[in-house]
């Protein structure tokens, strides 16, 4: 109807590293394109359209954005491209977006298109329990990864933004395969069941605790890190059941390990944790990780170590990226570096670029409006 032809829709793959054709009726169906190092995929890092002329007429690549939510790239040629052209193909973009996510509840094509890899049963469960892999707002943003994306099983996280408040959790749960997995899942549930009865860090926890301490033997537990975030003070407050500790991130270097007192697994009763708070600064960083990134013995050699890990994250930093495309890059230098895995890995990173949202106001008609 807007006079574009040869569409092709490309999505993400689970491994954060190829955009893979949608196969459709009318679809333009060709290969995989990498993410770095082709056309699609730099569009889809910078979010931002890229025309690319060619014999019969400007092929155009649209990111393919659900609000904040990277899905994939929409490309389709146009004999010509103006002002207009280029603000309905954002829109038609934005609008298949959406349509690609909530439609993918009744159909698994979706799903199938981004697998380029046999999934195990145990990420299966893992990638139906996950929250989308970034939100972003003008106060606050996060992004997750997990890897081996096609066979995780004990790693998870979550978060919500409920009013000012935004929630996150991380958990590696004991173990590998589905045992592991089932055991997440549980643990994260119980989290989410705890947090949207608006109760306080220490008794998330003890729903965890019990959880999981009700349903597998004295042996058995997750270790886990929860937090919540004032996104208008910046006032940051965690509880570390496990983990290693989190990392602050300012101007493009790590400036602070944020040290707590550590409590017991949950599923091991441990007492009452002591919730710790650090105020942030506008545009810090807060990185969260499971041991699987530091514990890994690469080609059976030495620890790889939080050195290595520090090392790798301050060049991610130092790029100037925005924060889904740090992490998608972190993530896959550190797979590189430490070679074949054998424990799963967990990146999730807060961003608090502060202020309030009071430049949207309501207008007569009930409907949010930019003043700006």
């Amino acid at each position: 109807m807007i006079g574009g032809r040869d569409v092709e829709v490309l999505l993400q793959d689970y491994d954060q590293m190829t955009l893979a054709p949608l196969p459709g009726e009318r679809l333009v169906v060709g290969v995989p394109q990498p993410i770095d190092g082709s056309v699609a995929g730099r569009a889809f890092q910078t979010n931002k359209s890229i025309e690319l002329p060619q014999g019969d007429g400007i092929r155009l690549y649209v990111p393919l954005l659900d609000g904040s939510d990277r899905v994939g790239v929409l490309v389709f040629t146009l004999d010509h491209v103006d002002d207009h052209d280029r603000r309905l193909a954002r829109r038609l973009a934005g609008l298949a977006a959406d349509m690609l996510v909530t439609k993918s509840m009744y159909t698994d094509q979706f799903v199938q298109a981004r697998r380029k890899h046999p999934m195990s049963l145990s990420a299966e469960l893992q990638w139906q329990l996950l929250p989308p892999m970034m939100m972003s707002t003008p106060q606050v943003a996060v992004a997750g990864a997990l890897e081996p994306a096609y066979s995780v099983a004990g790693d998870s996280f979550d978060y919500a933004l409920n009013n000012n408040i935004l929630h996150v959790v991380m958990i590696d749960a004991m173990g590998h395969g589905l045992d592991a997995a089932v055991m997440a899942t549980l643990a994260i549930v119980a989290y989410r069941h705890a947090r949207r009865t608006n109760v306080e860090l220490s008794d998330l926890y003890a729903a965890m605790d019990a959880a999981i301490a009700a349903q597998f033997d004295v042996d058995r537990f997750a270790t886990a890190q929860m937090a919540r975030l004032d996104v208008v003070s910046g006032l940051l407050q965690w509880v570390n059941a496990g983990h290693p500790a989190p990392l602050l991130l300012r101007g493009g270097r790590i400036v602070a390990t944020l040290d707590s007192p550590t409590t017991l697994p949950v599923g091991f009763g441990g007492a009452t944790p002591i919730v710790t708070e650090r105020m942030l600064r506008r545009g810090d960083r807060v990185l969260f990780f499971t041991d699987g990134l530091i514990e890994e013995h690469a080609h059976g050699g030495a620890e790889f170590g939080e050195t290595r890990l520090r090392d790798l994250i301050e060049l991610a930093e130092q790029e100037g990226r925005p924060i889904q495309e740090t992490v998608r890059r972190l993530s896959r230098k550190l797979m590189l570096e430490r070679g074949a895995t054998t424990d799963d890995a967990t990146l999730l990173i807060i961003e608090w670029r502060g202020g309030t949202a009071d430049h949207l106001s309501l207008t007569q008609d009930g409907l949010k409006q930019d003043q700006h």
